[in-house]
């Protein structure tokens, strides 16, 4: 998804603010902060503080009601992914084995997996870049809401990262897709060999993720729609 242009004003000074809001109680409840309070924390003028929060607020990385005596402030969940992506930059400098564990249900797709992934332009890729063909079609994972806030944390899994490319056949584009190593673990046991596929292009929101492995997940954890289970993330 394209960054709006709000967004891309948004730079390590306004990442320290939101840092602040979100240290202050912006996570769980409406902060109560007033611009010269946050100034000083950020060793800045209150205009210059004022400034940083209105960009914040723009971008949707926060929620704000200006009162009398300061303001209420709560950080959007879209704030949040913001710090879970700085967060797991920091995790990729100082922890080696940094890693993410995202819960869910199983629900079923649309049956594009099925289609997509069966493409020979994705399939080649697969088989080389991943080193087997996948199953025809995925599984797919509705996340619980501290997991949907934990998902952004997953591109700083670089080393768990595979890319695949775009391609064109004919008159038609498909796009690009990143997939991240992966273990599935349910009720009744776990697979290791799986990937977490993220088209860059889907009709899935980060609600959802899609897994693709050489067998069909389904049936090797005996799992239906409605089943829990948990994806691990750079832990192998």
């Amino acid at each position: 998804m394209a960054e709006t242009a709000a967004a891309s004003t948004v730079g390590p000074d306004e990442l320290a603010a939101l840092k602040r809001v979100a240290l202050a109680g912006g996570l769980d409840d409406r902060a109560k902060l007033s611009c010269s309070s946050l100034a000083e924390q950020l060793d800045a003028s209150a205009q210059t503080a004022s400034r940083r929060l209105q960009r914040l607020d723009d971008a949707g990385l926060l929620d704000r009601d200006v009162l009398a005596d300061g303001q209420r402030i709560t950080v959007t969940d879209a704030g949040v992914a913001r710090l879970r992506r700085e967060y797991a930059d920091y995790r990729r400098l100082f922890e080696a084995d940094a890693s993410l564990s995202l819960d869910g249900t199983v629900t079923s797709g649309m049956g594009e997996g099925k289609h997509y992934i069966s493409l020979s332009g994705y399939m080649r890729q697969f088989r080389d870049r991943l080193g087997y063909e996948p199953f025809a079609g995925t599984l797919n994972v509705e996340l619980t809401a501290e997991s949907v806030r934990a998902r952004a944390e997953l591109e700083g899994l670089a080393t768990e990262a595979t890319p695949i490319d775009g391609w064109e056949d004919g008159d038609r584009t498909f796009g690009p897709a990143t997939c991240y190593a992966a273990r599935v673990e349910s009720d009744a046991g776990t697979y290791e060999g799986a990937h977490v596929i993220v088209p860059e292009r889907t009709h899935h929101d980060a609600t959802q993720l899609e897994l693709i492995a050489p067998v069909k997940l389904r049936d090797e954890l005996a799992l239906g729609d409605g089943d829990d289970l948990t994806v691990h993330l750079g832990d192998r």
